[in-house]
């Protein structure tokens, strides 16, 4: 009799290792029937580890290596490790202070752009900043430069989230953006009063030329709320795939999955409830492009 598979929860370390083991079949010009024969395993199974479906076994990662020509070492570990850990839900990645990039704990070689550029939909929740998926190029550069980075590295960080945007922006269909900023958020002067106008003027843009961003704005009256402790993006992913929560911090981030993820899925529901409307949103979105300048801000 065949074995029962129990349910397995599809993390973000098995989706990560099926599509990278996918690519790397894809760029060998491999097709799914070669390698299952290869492996001895029916179709079918090859296809449902690459959509992590099921997790690859660890034996199987290292035969395909192999066949795929993968011979650096740290690259083979890494790869190996995620098989052997691909039931682990949650990561916490430090970050390195010289680049702002997340630093190797043995954990998860997963960076946020993978994750957003599965998710079919980002709901961001940003009660201090604009969220960097809409950042202007100037805005951008104010937030990174006062962190204590290098010029060449704010330079290259920059660059990558412009770029990001626009990769989010040419899929097909485009990555649909949910955001939920307080008011707040609207006045902080970030890099002095004209960045922050023509960042605006930019947040207007997008709102009326992209049916698929929609902003909204948590007035400064409400008092307590879910988002109270700080702010979250849900990357709601391609079905069948379950939501997975991203949470930045002073140390680092987080990643956050399964029934964790699933507050944070809530949280943005109850935000969205107490939002402005997407009209009275608008709204303090143009008259704060429009009154910045006759403002007296200052970085």
């Amino acid at each position: 009799m065949p074995t029962e598979r129990k349910q397995f929860v599809q993390t973000v370390r098995s989706q990560f290792l099926g599509d990278r083991m996918r690519q790397l079949r894809e760029d060998r010009g491999l097709t799914l029937k070669y390698i299952a024969a290869y492996l001895g395993v029916e179709f079918s199974t090859l296809a449902r580890y690459e959509r992590a479906e099921w997790p690859f076994r660890r034996d199987h990662v290292v035969a395909l290596l192999d066949v795929y020509g993968v011979f650096d070492d740290a690259q083979r570990a890494a790869l190996v490790d995620m098989a052997q850990q691909a039931w682990r839900i949650n990561e916490w990645q430090p970050t390195d202070d010289r680049n702002d990039a997340s630093v190797s704990t043995g954990g998860m070689p997963v960076d946020d752009w993978w994750l957003q550029d599965r998710a079919a939909e980002l709901c961001i929740y940003a009660n201090t900043l604009l969220p960097e998926v809409v950042q202007s190029r100037d805005y951008a550069e104010a937030t990174l430069g006062r962190t204590g980075l290098q010029p060449m590295v704010v330079d290259r960080l920059v660059r990558q989230r412009i770029e990001r945007q626009q990769a989010l922006e040419d899929k097909k269909p485009a990555t649909r953006l949910e955001i939920l900023i307080e008011e707040s958020v609207l006045h902080r002067p970030v890099g002095g009063r004209v960045v922050l106008e023509q960042q605006m003027q930019h947040l207007v843009r997008l709102v009326e030329q992209r049916p698929h961003v929609k902003v909204r704005v948590l007035p400064a009256r409400v008092g307590w709320h879910p988002g109270i402790a700080g702010a979250f993006t849900v990357c709601e992913m391609q079905r069948p795939y379950p939501p997975i929560a991203l949470v930045h911090h002073l140390g680092g981030r987080l990643i956050v999955e399964a029934a964790a993820a699933k507050r944070y899925v809530t949280a943005f529901q109850q935000l969205r409830e107490i939002a402005l409307d997407q009209m009275s949103s608008f709204d303090l979105i143009t008259n704060a492009a429009g009154t910045t300048n006759k403002q007296e801000v200052s970085a």
